[in-house]
């Protein structure tokens, strides 16, 4: 099992590969924010672990395990981000806490966040959904309409 800093760092070499085809120590360290030798510790172990393949001085690249697992929190960091701009975040805010939170999530959790994003993005704004928005912004809670049943009763 992956810690929190081993999974970022995984996250961050396939966010690198993606953008410029391989990954260096460099560019890990700028885009974390890390130092040179902290990345270089971390890629051995990362290598120990077989998540990536790393020879000192040259790139660094994924090994399917790897590359399996940063899918897997790619498509769980989208997943939360979505659900908190469904939710009326602000698009960057969203980002950075679908980072904290995506490391911590229980995959059931993360089974039914899947689910419930699918079904509210197949849909076209949902009534409740604009009726939270209100609720939200202003506080007031609006009535739920009556249903055709209970008009008829």
């Amino acid at each position: 099992m992956l810690g929190k800093r081993e999974e970022e760092y995984i996250e961050a070499i396939y966010d690198v590969i993606q953008e410029k085809g391989y990954a260096k120590v460099k560019d890990i360290s700028e885009k974390l924010g890390v130092g040179l030798s902290s990345v270089t510790e971390m890629f051995q172990k990362l290598d120990n672990k077989d998540y990536i393949d790393y020879e000192k001085y040259s790139g660094v690249t994924l090994t399917d395990k790897g590359e399996e697992k940063a899918i897997e929190l790619s498509e769980t960091h989208k997943v939360l981000k979505d659900f908190l701009i469904i939710l009326g975040m602000d698009e960057e805010l969203a980002d950075e806490d679908a980072c904290k939170i995506e490391h911590e999530v229980r995959r059931e959790t993360m089974e039914r966040l899947t689910k419930f994003v699918d079904f509210i993005q197949s849909h076209e704004r949902p009534l409740w959904l604009k009726r939270f928005k209100k609720y939200y912004e202003t506080g007031e809670m609006e009535e739920c309409p009556k249903t055709l049943k209970d008009k008829n009763e």
